[in-house]
């Protein structure tokens, strides 16, 4: 699996941005799905999870009820929707797939990885 993650930018604190992650391969609509982000200076962090179908995510706590995972099998696409962005949300942000169909929270499970998209909140 080939993953290419989009969607990033430079919004103002309070706005929102949807990251899209395409994939390529036939293993994607039976992959965990996540996204993970890494800003200056820190070490990457857990942002995301969804399984297979989409039927069941994971989030970590400083993005509960504000960011959405999502993914469209037919499409070969997940999704991260940010919303009620913050400064500390800003990073380089990876979607990731693994080959386990359930919901993944740690990176080294993780076996696919996209080349990251900035993500830049400014206050």
């Amino acid at each position: 699996v080939q993953l290419q993650a989009s969607g990033g930018g430079l919004v103002q604190a309070g706005g929102s941005l949807r990251l899209s992650c395409a994939a390529s391969g036939r293993t994607f609509s039976s992959s965990g799905m996540g996204w993970f982000r890494q800003a200056p200076g820190k070490e990457r962090e857990f942002v995301a999870a969804i399984n297979w179908s989409g039927g069941n995510t994971y989030y970590a706590d400083s993005v509960k009820g504000r960011f959405t995972i999502s993914r469209d099998n037919a499409k070969n696409t997940g999704y991260l929707q940010m919303n009620s962005l913050k400064p500390e949300d800003t990073a380089v942000y990876y979607c990731s797939a693994a080959k386990s169909p359930r919901t993944v929270v740690v990176d080294y499970q993780y076996d696919y990885w996209g080349q990251g998209t900035l993500v830049t909140v400014s206050s």
